[in-house]
């Protein structure tokens, strides 16, 4: 279910869309889950690991100040200018999506139980069949470690391949995760970008980019 800020847009009622969710309405959005950011022909398609109470509370993925996936995207250069969470509709007209491996929401993300990440990622493997992204892009080396059983997976490329999707681990860009900077995750969004003409995208998916930090989020 969705509630809060999301369920007001629903009904109708007038809100603010920079009006942060109340202490209330963060605590009703627990187990909530906000709808897919998919469409037809996406290049990549990002993967949060779960919603956080806060992009709960507003439908809107990656929504919390201080979680640094929006200003990433805008300096990797997949999009022209920096979006704000409530423009995540704009991101198909990119070749851009979002989904999450987990779908209910929660404070932390250590409040998952493992089984719901393996339950997540055959959901994720089947969405991702169904869509038929180029790059499935997993925001979270610790999540896909547990998902899908790849215990030394780092940051960067990975020898799988899921539901037809090249896949991608990248930094979790949650701003808890004092492991990476702003512009190291940056980086490693930007070596997602379509190789250009002439140059085999395998050179671009394996060159570097990181900015020195370990591979943990």
């Amino acid at each position: 279910m969705t509630v809060g800020l999301a369920a007001r847009r629903r009904s109708g009622e007038a809100y603010d869309l920079l009006m942060p969710p109340t202490k209330a309405e963060l605590e009703a959005a627990r187990d909530a889950t906000i709808p897919d950011v998919i469409g037809p022909g996406l290049d990549v398609l990002f993967c949060g690991i779960n919603p956080g109470l806060y992009s709960a509370a507003t439908g809107f993925h990656f929504a919390r100040p201080g979680n640094r996936f929006w200003p990433a995207l805008h300096l990797s250069g997949l999009v022209p200018r920096l979006l704000a969470p409530h423009e995540q509709g704009l991101l198909p007209s990119y070749g851009l999506g979002i989904t999450n491996l987990v779908a209910r929401a929660t404070a932390r993300a250590e409040e998952l139980r493992p089984e719901e990440f393996r339950e997540g990622g055959a959901l994720l493997a089947d969405l991702v069949r169904r869509a038929g992204p180029r790059v499935l892009a997993v925001c979270g080396v610790s999540a896909y470690r547990v998902a899908f059983g790849r215990p030394k997976a780092a940051i960067g490329p990975q020898d799988d391949v899921i539901g037809g999707a090249a896949v991608w681990v990248l930094p979790n860009p949650s701003g808890l995760n004092a492991h990476w900077r702003l512009e190291g995750i940056a980086a490693e969004m930007a070596r997602l970008r379509p190789a250009p003409d002439g140059v085999q995208e395998e050179t671009r998916l394996t060159a570097g980019g990181g900015n020195g930090a370990t591979s943990r989020s």
